[in-house]
């Protein structure tokens, strides 16, 4: 279609705005990666802004060899790879139920799932029933307690109502019971779904910070986000930096950046691959009723 003189400038326009807000939300990932690769003079003379200046790698040399950074890494990695797998096989074994008009009484447990939506128990309620559950400083109070979302499970029982019945019927008088149905139909029709809530866990995962606060004095268990925020807000860390006046700079500053930008890495990596899959099952999961 022949756009009109003013709707090409209004195109124009836009495109002009987002590309504006694009860069102003992307500059402080860029200043913060500058300072990583710059050297402790330029950073504090104030000369890095969005480019390295005196180049070194010094930073993130000292951060992969912290002790306290590869353990909190570690931990990360674990609770981002166990409570994704965990919540996908679960939100997944609740869902396919729910989407499948036969089954008798689902609608009074989508009513409770939407229900917690709107209604939590609030701080102190959670925090006596896991007290309760001994989970506290556990690796599994990172699990657990988040391992279904009420929301996910609304976009995957939406997603699974989408699949045709009649591939379920076919399949079943070939004599493919329910799981083999989940299994070899559902499932891999339903990759989308699955692609975008395995990245809402994983993101989700990967920067939760409030539970290892609440639940989690041992200091072996805590994620990257506590690390980080020990680094950034109060200093403390286990990186060497006694040796002189430099490294100590380097320490306050370049490091905190060559942290941030370590711990961002990972999520960063892992979206292109599941970029593709996130808008379609998204759309799809959201929009069927």
């Amino acid at each position: 279609m022949r756009m009109s003189r003013g709707e090409i400038w209004f195109h124009r326009a836009n495109h002009m705005a987002l590309a504006v807000f694009g860069l102003l939300a992307l500059s402080p990932f860029v200043h913060i990666l500058a300072q990583s690769f710059s050297s402790y003079r330029a950073i504090i003379s104030g000369d890095v802004a969005f480019w390295p200046v005196e180049w070194t790698t010094e930073a993130y040399v000292k951060v992969f060899h912290d002790p306290g950074f590869v353990r909190s890494f570690a931990v990360s990695v674990q609770r981002t790879l166990a409570g994704t797998a965990l919540s996908v096989v679960l939100t997944c074994m609740l869902a396919y139920p729910l989407s499948r008009a036969y089954i008798r009484g689902r609608s009074a447990i989508m009513f409770l799932i939407v229900f917690t939506m709107l209604f939590s128990g609030g701080m102190i309620p959670t925090y006596l029933v896991i007290k309760e559950l001994h989970l506290m400083n556990t690796f599994w109070v990172y699990i657990i307690p988040g391992a279904l979302n009420a929301f996910h499970i609304v976009i995957m029982k939406n997603f699974f109502q989408s699949i045709p019945a009649e591939l379920e019927e076919s399949a079943r008088m070939d004599g493919a019971s329910n799981t083999g149905i989940l299994l070899r139909i559902v499932v891999p029709l339903a990759m989308p779904a699955i692609a975008t809530i395995a990245l809402f866990n994983a993101v989700g995962q990967w920067n939760a910070f409030f539970d290892a606060v609440m639940y989690v004095t041992d200091s072996s268990l805590k994620p990257l986000q506590i690390y980080l925020r020990e680094l950034v807000m109060s200093g403390q860390s286990n990186i060497n930096t006694t040796d002189s006046l430099e490294r100590q700079l380097l320490a306050v500053e370049s490091l905190k950046a060559a942290a941030l930008i370590a711990s961002t890495l990972p999520i960063l990596l892992v979206y292109p691959f599941l970029q593709k899959y996130f808008v379609k099952g998204i759309m799809i999961g959201s929009v069927k009723g």
